[in-house]
């Protein structure tokens, strides 16, 4: 779980700095930079995921592209430099065992790691200049071993204890800077013979990384059949385009789910239908094979009681479009984080407030970190109203509002209290029902009076 993201000099923001909790809501006007903080995310995973480690950060990729670093830099100011400051709960403690100890010692040890980088630009190309990894209250730190250097560096950890690095004997060779951003180079622990627990820092945030689930704004149109080649993929794809596949590996696997604790398990299906008729969208659901042995697959509906049962295709656009956000919240591994834009997207309101609570489900349930961008007054207020409620409780839940004045970004935190109340909403920040409410009553009172005069 990601507990804290601070980051400087990207694209619109000088400097974002926000927590996260196991649902977070990022709301504002259109091009408030909202996109943006999750865009860095995605620019991290799919730097995690290159092949080419000479890369200090991957602009172009599955994910997400953002064209040169001169496009991502705010300003478009190259000699700005990008920071990065990550905060990550780990799934279980790390331990650093202590090379020059006993089985039993360690250096250090904590759930809590943090990662912080620097990237400047290099000949028009992103290159690490600095790298820091925190645990258990000491730092390892990458860093440049004269101020200005750029191809010399060195290790140290800080603050001093009895812990150093022993330098292997032989040359002294200079260090290289850190590899895709997060990682130290190879030499690190080649000169050194006691740096082999760098590695462990490293798939530590890899790991994070690899948790990390993406599904975008614009997602796929349904279709009459569906190949499926018995593949299990990893999440639903960033326009949803795997997750009829996502069903079939999860049924085909046996996978079953329960509501709440220590009641019945339901299969998969059955799962995604629930919360499909929860949202008021459908009656029944199911996804069949054509033909034995065709691996041609269908997704069929009933929308209503006793109605007749019709493929996917032949329904309102909003089934299909949300079929994927259960399918992703459902499928994923315990204990990911799930990055989702609009998930509201071209369901009516009442479906958008159900929604939120399929969301609460997941985070409190299935301890699934939901990162989410939305437009949608329907699906706060019935957040609002679960914690006030108490199936959440506001600490679980942080939202935030994004604004871009003049083309810089802002983050304000909104102050969620123990009863789901917010006391500092922007104005107009959904709009102004009341104040239109008013003009049309004002308008409507004018033209009786020119009517009767």
């Amino acid at each position: 779980m990601i507990r804290h993201l601070k980051f400087s000099n990207f694209k619109s923001w000088p400097v974002a700095d926000l927590g996260l909790a196991p649902i977070t809501g990022l709301f504002g006007t259109n091009s408030s930079g909202k996109t943006s903080i999750l865009q860095f995310l995605l620019m991290l995973k799919q730097t995690k995921e290159a092949t080419d480690r000479a890369i200090s950060l991957l602009l172009n990729g599955p994910y997400v592209e953002l064209n040169t670093l001169r496009d991502v830099i705010h300003r478009h100011d190259i000699t700005k430099p990008i920071s990065i400051d990550v905060e990550i709960e780990l799934p279980q403690e790390l331990v650093l065992q202590d090379p020059g100890g006993k089985r039993t010692d360690f250096i250090a040890r904590a759930r809590q790691l943090r990662m912080v980088a620097e990237i400047q630009s290099h000949q028009a190309a992103p290159r690490a200049r600095n790298l820091i990894y925190g645990l258990g209250g000491l730092q390892f730190a990458l860093e440049p071993a004269k101020q200005g250097s750029d191809t010399k560096f060195q290790l140290r950890v800080q603050p001093e204890t009895s812990f150093r690095f022993t330098r292997t004997q032989g040359r002294p060779w200079e260090l290289p800077s850190p590899v895709k951003t997060y990682a130290f180079p190879d030499q690190a622990r080649t000169y050194f013979q006691n740096a082999a627990f760098l590695s462990d820092l490293e798939l530590a945030f890899e790991g994070a990384m690899d948790r990390l689930f993406y599904l975008g704004p614009l997602r796929e149109y349904p279709q009459r059949d569906y190949l499926w080649a018995r593949s299990r993929p990893s999440d639903v794809g960033r326009r949803g385009e795997k997750a009829v596949d996502a069903i079939l590996a999860a049924t085909e696997g046996g996978e079953r789910l329960n509501l709440k604790a220590k009641s019945r398990l339901l299969p998969f299906q059955e799962m995604v239908a629930h919360w499909l008729r929860q949202l008021g969208l459908i009656h029944s659901f199911r996804v069949h094979e054509i033909a034995e042995g065709s691996n041609r697959w269908q997704a069929k509906i009933v929308t209503k009681q006793n109605g007749e049962e019709v493929l996917l295709t032949d329904v309102g656009f909003g089934v299909s479009q949300v079929l994927p956000v259960i399918t992703l919240l459902l499928y994923v591994p315990e204990g990911s984080t799930v990055i989702v834009e609009q998930p509201e997207i071209h369901l009516h309101p009442l479906a958008q407030a159900n929604l939120a609570d399929l969301i609460t489900y997941a985070a409190t349930h299935r301890r699934v970190q939901i990162i989410l961008e939305s437009h949608s007054e329907h699906l706060l207020l019935r957040l609002q109203r679960r914690v006030a409620e108490q199936a959440i409780t506001s600490d679980k839940v942080r939202l935030y509002f994004c604004d871009a004045p003049g083309g810089v970004s802002k983050l304000s935190p909104l102050d969620l209290d123990l009863y789901g109340r917010i006391s500092n909403w922007p104005r107009d920040f959904m709009g102004d029902a009341f104040g239109e409410t008013a003009k049309a009553e004002e308008a409507r009172l004018k033209r009786m009076l020119r009517a009767a005069a």
